[in-house]
């Protein structure tokens, strides 16, 4: 097949490569496009909007499928429509090990939408979708602090879903677009032009300083919902 990779023997690690070879180009990234926003269109129709053939769009098509680069199709509901009016987030502390009890008990939690192992202060974040703050509460205090292998929880209520994607994908950021910081100018250079004064985020330096790497100013939410309110 001509979608499949020239050297099937080498195996991951390369950029453009995924499950066991298939050859990840440019036009594959447009099915997938195409795809995200309908995932029922014909194979005609879906050869016509990526601009190929019918027997390539179906062929390539078979190749995501095959390779495992498309892992099934499913419906996206409403979930208020559905009677799940509240989405909540539980960070979990788990005790160390009794990692394997944390996880077979969660399995039997039919609310639980997605459950991540995480870095920082909590070990796992878990979403779960139900009918009110009730069962929420019901869930952390009756259930999750029954299970000897959780420490401690944090749980925070979502108030409004702002931005959700079926997925993303590296044509998203379109050609010529690097999630790489430009390179920082040379000091000499950046001494020529006229000296600027601090902006807000930068009155604890001199004027004209430039924030290091890393030395980022965080804003609490609600300094900017008001605002944020507004521009929406």
């Amino acid at each position: 097949m001509t979608e499949m990779s020239s050297n099937p023997g080498q195996e991951g690690g390369q950029p453009g490569r995924i499950g066991i070879g298939l050859e990840l180009d440019a036009t594959h990234l447009k099915i997938l496009e195409v795809l995200r926003e309908n995932g029922r269109i014909s194979v005609a129709a879906l050869a016509e909007r990526v601009g190929i053939s019918r027997a390539n769009a179906y062929t390539r098509f078979e190749a995501l499928r095959a390779d495992g680069a498309i892992k099934r199709f499913t419906a996206e509901i409403d979930h208020v429509r559905a009677g799940l009016g509240i989405t909540a987030l539980i960070f979990v502390t788990v005790r160390q090990q009794m990692w394997r009890q944390f996880r077979a008990q969660l399995a039997q939690m039919p609310e639980v939408e997605y459950c991540a192992i995480t870095t920082g202060q909590h070990d796992a974040m878990i979403q779960v979708r139900v009918t009110d703050v009730a069962a929420v509460h019901a869930m952390v205090t009756d259930r999750l602090a029954n299970i000897p292998a959780v420490k401690a929880t944090e749980t925070v209520f979502i108030l409004d879903e702002v931005l959700r994607r079926p997925y993303v994908l590296p044509s998203d950021r379109g050609p010529g677009r690097s999630s790489r910081r430009p390179p920082a100018e040379p000091a000499a250079a950046r001494s020529t032009g006229p000296a600027r004064s601090a902006g807000p985020a930068g009155s604890a330096g001199s004027a004209g300083a430039e924030v290091p790497l890393g030395m980022m100013r965080f804003v609490g939410a609600a300094e900017g919902r008001a605002q944020l309110q507004q521009d929406v």
